[in-house]
């Protein structure tokens, strides 16, 4: 892949967050910085990246795409209300992947997705305070 500052600026900022962004909300978060940056060439970048394993396109259902910097092995919380994802730091679940993996050795297994939906601490607030209101 041909090396541009606009590839290796998105490239970064992608593997700079935990947020796990559309092309859309990266596009808004570089913008500024490289002012010439369409929202074309964000999404053009982030296919090119996803299929040569530079970093993962997470299907959220419909045509909402998020993607992921991580590229190793990780299980994500996913925000049922606003769709938010985002990285479980979680070590005793990493080991039980692990051994999850050890359980198919018929299998090169390269990647895994566990994910857990549920609602955000934002999304939780959110609906207490509408309670309150």
């Amino acid at each position: 892949m041909k090396r541009s500052v606009q590839r290796e600026a998105i490239l970064d900022e992608l593997r700079s967050l935990t947020c796990h962004p559309t092309a859309e909300e990266l596009y808004q978060r570089l913008k500024s910085v490289i002012p010439n940056l369409s929202l074309a060439t964000v999404y053009r970048n982030l296919e090119q990246f996803s299929k040569a394993g530079l970093v993962l396109k997470l299907d959220c259902g419909g045509e909402l795409k998020r993607f992921d910097g991580n590229v190793n092995i990780h299980p994500h919380l996913r925000c049922a209300d606003c769709g938010a994802v985002s990285d479980m730091d979680n070590r005793k679940l990493s080991k039980l992947q692990n051994e999850l993996i050890k359980m198919l050795p018929e299998l090169d297994c390269r990647s895994l997705r566990l994910e857990f939906s549920g609602r955000c601490s934002r999304c939780q607030k959110n609906q207490q305070e509408e309670k309150i209101v």
